[in-house]
C-alpha cells in the first residue's frame, strides 16, 4: 500500500472523514468542557550532609553521601508515613495519587508538585509537606536519637499559589481528537477496503477474471427506468461507453473473430440484460446485422426493455410449434432484430442443450454478423454454462461494488472447465466518483455531433 492508496481512500470517503472529525472535536470539547480544572503547585528542596560535629559538612564525602540518597528521599516524599502526617487518614491514598517527585537532573535537589483542583489548597499542602518532610529526614538520619542528623533537607523555594491550571487543555485536547479522529477513521476505512473483496476497479476485475476488461459502464440515476441509450440521441456517458465496448469487441480475436456471444453475469441484478440491449443497439448502429436472442428461460428481461411481445419466440422454436422467421421480431431503425424468449418452459436448461438449440444457433450466425445472446446468471443455474459451451465467446459482466472478486473466480472457473471462451469481462454501474478517482474517466464530451440514432419505432413482426 502506497501512498496514493491512501490518497484515494481518502478522497473516495470524505464525507466519512469530516463525519470522524466531527465528532472527535465535538468529543474533545465535551470532555474539556466537564473536566474540572487542576492546579500544580511545587516547592524544591536541597539534600546536604553534616559533619561528625553536626556542621554542614563541605567535604567530598558528605556530598556524596547526600547524592546517593537523594533517590531515596523522593520515594518518601509520596509515602504513606508522610503524607499521613499532612492531611487526615481517610484522604491520605487520594493525596499519595496527587504527589510527584523527582529529582533534578545532576543535583541534588529534589522537587514535589502537588495537583489539587484548589490552587491555594494545592499550595498549601506542598508547603506543608516540604516542612513535614524536612523533619521527618531529620529524625530518620540521626544515628541516636541525641546525636544530630546527617542529613540535612532545607527548603529552598516555597510553593506558591498558582494562577493558571494544567488541565484541561482545550487546544491540545481538540488536536488530539482531531488526530485520534483521523487515525480511527483511517484504520476504518483500510480495514473495510481489506475486508470488501467486492470488484471496485478494471485492474481487479481483470486480475480475478484472468481477461482483458472490454468496457466500463458508468452509473446514471434515470438508467432503472430508461435502461437504453437511445434516450436522449445517444449524448450520454452510458451511451459512450457502449460505443467504446463495441469497438474494443472488435479487436478481440481478429483471427477468429466471434459470430454469437453470450453475455450473463455471476449472479442476478448485475446488468447483464441491459448491456446486451445496448450493445445490440450500438452494433446495430454501426452497420452491423445483428440479432438478440433472449437467451433466458426463466426471468426474461428483454421484452420488458425493448417494449416488444415477448408471449411467442425461442421455446416455441425449439419444441417446434413456430419457425424461426415467424418469431423473429424487429426494432429501432436501424433494424435491429430480436428473438424473445418466449413462455416460460419448465425444462430451460434441457432446451438450452438440445440439439434443437444448436440448429437455431447454426441459422443465426449464418444469417447474421453478430448474434448476442442474453442468458441467465453463471452461479445459480448452468444455462448459461450451456450456451457458453457452443457459442463463439462469452462476456462476463460484473457490478462495480457489488460482484465479489470470489464470485468472478468461480465464474471463469466454470467456463473453464467446458472450455468456454471468455472474450472479455464489462464492468457495470461505475459511479462517477470512481470514474474520477480511479482513473477510470474517458472525458466524455458532446461539443461534436455524436453518430446519429434514430428514434425508437414500434415494433413489427419478421
Amino acid at each position: 500500500m502506497d501512498l496514493l492508496y491512501y490518497v484515494r481512500l481518502a478522497r473516495r470517503n470524505w464525507l466519512l472523514i469530516i463525519l470522524s472529525l466531527v465528532i472527535g472535536v465535538t468529543a474533545a470539547v465535551m470532555v474539556t468542557a466537564n473536566t474540572p480544572p487542576t492546579y500544580v503547585a511545587s516547592t524544591s528542596m536541597l539534600v546536604s550532609g553534616h559533619d561528625k560535629e553536626g556542621s554542614l559538612s563541605t567535604a567530598y564525602q558528605a556530598g556524596m553521601l547526600s547524592a546517593q540518597r537523594v533517590q531515596s528521599y523522593a520515594t518518601l516524599l509520596s509515602s504513606r508515613r508522610l503524607v499521613s502526617e499532612v492531611v487526615a487518614p481517610e484522604d491520605v491514598r487520594r493525596v499519595q495519587g496527587n504527589i510527584t517527585a523527582e529529582v533534578v537532573p545532576g543535583t541534588v535537589l529534589l522537587r514535589a508538585s502537588v495537583t489539587d483542583t484548589d490552587p491555594a489548597r494545592a499550595a498549601q499542602l506542598a508547603n506543608t509537606l516540604g516542612a513535614r518532610f524536612t523533619d521527618l529526614i531529620d529524625r530518620i538520619e540521626r544515628p541516636t536519637p541525641k546525636s544530630h542528623s546527617t542529613i540535612k533537607i532545607t527548603v529552598v523555594d516555597q510553593a506558591e499559589v498558582p494562577q493558571a491550571p494544567v488541565s484541561p487543555r482545550p487546544t491540545m485536547n481538540v488536536l488530539f481528537g482531531v488526530l485520534i479522529s483521523l487515525l480511527v477513521a483511517l484504520a476504518a476505512l483500510v480495514l473495510r477496503d481489506r475486508l470488501d473483496t467486492t470488484v471496485k476497479s478494471s485492474h481487479t476485475l481483470q486480475q480475478t477474471s484472468g481477461s482483458s476488461t472490454l468496457g466500463i459502464i458508468g452509473y446514471e440515476r434515470d438508467a432503472r427506468r430508461n435502461p437504453l441509450i437511445v434516450r436522449r440521441k445517444g449524448r450520454s456517458s452510458r451511451a459512450e461507453a457502449f460505443r467504446s465496448l463495441r469497438t474494443n469487441l472488435q479487436f478481440i480475436g481478429v483471427d477468429r473473430q466471434p459470430k454469437s456471444l453470450v453475455i450473463t453475469s455471476c449472479l442476478p441484478n448485475e446488468g447483464k440484460s441491459s448491456t446486451s440491449s445496448n450493445l445490440a443497439i450500438t452494433l446495430a448502429q454501426a452497420g452491423w446485422r445483428v440479432i438478440l436472442v433472449d437467451g433466458d428461460l426463466r426471468r426474461p428481461r428483454i421484452p420488458d426493455y425493448l417494449g416488444i411481445e415477448g408471449g411467442v419466440g425461442l421455446t416455441d422454436v425449439l419444441i417446434g410449434r413456430a419457425r424461426l422467421a415467424e418469431v423473429v421480431q424487429t426494432w429501432g431503425e436501424p433494424r435491429l432484430h430480436v428473438l424473445p424468449s418466449g413462455q416460460i418452459p419448465p425444462n430451460p436448461s434441457e432446451l438450452l442443450a438440445s440439439q434443437g438449440m444448436r440448429q437455431v444457433l447454426d441459422q443465426l450466425t449464418a444469417e447474421y454478423d453478430m448474434v448476442i445472446i442474453d442468458a441467465p446468471p453463471l452461479l445459480p443455474v448452468t444455462d448459461a454454462a450451456t450456451l457458453s459451451a457452443v457459442c463463439d465467446g462469452t462476456m462476463l459482466v460484473a457490478r462495480y461494488g457489488k460482484t465479489r472478486q470470489e464470485h468472478i473466480q468461480r465464474g471463469t472457473e466454470l467456463l473453464a472447465s467446458i472450455n468456454a471462451r471468455v472474450v472479455g469481462t464489462v464492468l457495470n454501474f461505475v459511479p462517477a466518483k470512481a470514474s474520477r478517482y480511479d482513473g477510470y474517466g474517458y472525458g466524455y464530451g458532446y461539443d461534436s455531433a455524436p453518430e446519429d440514432v434514430p428514434p425508437v419505432k414500434a415494433p413489427a413482426a419478421v
